[in-house]
């Protein structure tokens, strides 16, 4: 008996149903999602990133920095991006809807840098905001902010260039052991101001209905003493 045609058609069916399961569920359930219009605020959220920060993106993907870096704060209760005696990562955890305008989503797969998904909303190690001086700072030299920095220079984002007439309100804020000669200064390229608007456009603090009590940890159980006396 030829069981070819049996064979090919369980084997249509599994493929089949896998797709379905896979790809056109999440695609029917996520592909429904529309932004959120706040008319309190009068703005559809989230919202479209600037330009620059656009450009940035490109910058941060060329770079390879999703090697690095995670785009995605876990709920409370699955790691210790947030929550109580946490990392600080997040003022929640990421949703699907975060990413509703990203035709690229950098999600990522290794922490080997902290997660940037909301390094606009957070304090450095100093305990203030990322300010661009700070991030081109950290790119040019991380060791120059963060002595136990693991992450390499991007020196090559920035060029040194003379001085003529008054110094540039961009140029770097260096050591004087790091400095360029007298006459000299360093400023950020094209691309590290572009990386460094995306870096700080990346903060999602918005509260969309699928965020609100999206997960409480259970409450731990309570051992009952039992009284003296009590069989």
């Amino acid at each position: 008996m030829n069981r070819a045609p049996i064979i090919f058609l369980g084997v249509f069916c599994a493929l089949a149903f896998s797709f379905v399961g896979l790809v056109l569920t999440n695609q029917l359930t996520y592909g429904a999602f529309t932004t959120h219009v706040d008319e309190d605020e009068g703005k559809a959220f989230p919202l479209q990133s600037p330009g620059l920060a656009a450009q940035g993106k490109l910058v941060y993907q060329d770079l390879g920095c999703v090697s690095c870096h995670s785009q995605q704060v876990r709920r409370e209760g699955f790691g210790s991006d947030i929550g109580e005696h946490s990392r600080g990562w997040g003022e929640r955890q990421s949703v699907a809807r975060d990413y509703l305008r990203e035709e690229r989503v950098l999600l990522g797969s290794l922490r080997v840098g902290p997660d940037l998904r909301n390094l606009a909303s957070r304090k450095n190690a100093d305990g203030a905001e990322f300010t661009a001086d700070w991030l081109y700072r950290y790119l040019y030299d991380p060791k120059l902010v963060v002595a136990d920095s693991s992450m390499p220079r991007y020196a090559f984002l920035f060029k040194k260039q003379q001085i003529v007439g008054q110094p540039s309100a961009k140029a770097l804020k260096l050591p004087e052991a790091h400095a360029p000669a007298a006459g000299f200064e360093v400023v950020p390229t094209a691309r590290a101001e572009a990386l460094v608007a995306y870096l700080q456009s990346l903060k999602d603090t918005y509260a969309y209905p699928e965020t609100k009590n999206v997960y409480t940890p259970p409450a731990p159980k309570k051992t009952e003493e039992k009284k003296e006396g009590h069989k």
